[in-house]
């Protein structure tokens, strides 16, 4: 059973109602050989909810999230959810998710709760499946960038810092692409990793409203963030 404030996360399927988050619709398009892929996405927290906020989240509520290393060949210094490629002895989407967030982390995946197995998300660039596996931190362990060539940066980051209406708005690229993202800790989530958020959280209970008129050109909003210029809301 998951953790009561987790359920509607575990138990809903990710939606968009607001038509501002492209990620939640891409599937493998028929005679595509596309690669399979696993990311954790990983709560933590007090296991009990918090009867006093808005969905029950709890205060310590977080969200483990890595950053690329800038010398990646492909999506090189975003941030995303811990995971990567399925290897051949991997059993299933679980073990994948398991596996390379202990190899991205250095976390103790016996002290990892698997709550729910998402749909598989098509991601163009990579021409990956990635299916999202939800998860609980029942035990958790210390976290690092365990390889520095691969992982720049690994951060527990709050969930009331990432609903702070303050840090949420649209990102728009010059090629057409638009969706959702997120901006904490220093970090400006947006692709793919934040889409799934943005689903999830729609679902969660704890949203908040935020401005959907608030679009960004991403280049903009990339630069900003690298030069250390933005301000970034931390509750």
């Amino acid at each position: 059973m998951p953790p009561e404030w987790l359920r509607r996360v575990v138990t809903l399927t990710p939606t968009d109602g607001n038509s501002v988050n492209p990620v939640l619709r891409r599937r493998t398009p028929e005679g595509t050989d596309a690669r399979d892929a696993a990311v954790l996405v990983l709560f933590g927290g007090a296991e009990h909810a918090d009867p006093m906020c808005v969905g029950g989240l709890p205060e310590d509520a977080d969200l483990l999230l890595t950053q690329r290393a800038s010398t990646l060949r492909q999506h090189s210094g975003q941030i995303a959810f811990p995971g990567g490629a399925a290897d051949p002895e991997d059993d299933g989407p679980i073990a994948t998710a398991l596996r390379e967030a202990e190899e991205e982390t250095g976390l103790d995946p016996a002290g990892v709760r698997a709550l729910a197995v998402l749909p598989g998300i098509f991601v163009p660039p990579s021409g990956f499946d990635v299916t999202p596996v939800i998860g609980y931190w029942d035990r958790p362990s210390p976290v690092r960038p365990v390889d520095a060539g691969e992982t720049a940066k690994v951060a527990r980051v709050p969930m009331r810092s990432l609903l702070d209406p303050d840090n949420r708005f649209i990102v728009k690229h010059r090629l057409g692409y638009q969706g959702p993202a997120f901006l904490v800790d220093g970090m400006l989530v947006w692709g793919f990793t934040a889409g799934v958020l943005a689903g999830l959280i729609a679902v969660s209970g704890w949203e908040i409203d935020w401005d959907r008129r608030d679009v960004r050109d991403l280049e903009v909003a990339l630069a900003e963030v690298e030069a250390g210029v933005v301000e970034v809301h931390e509750r």
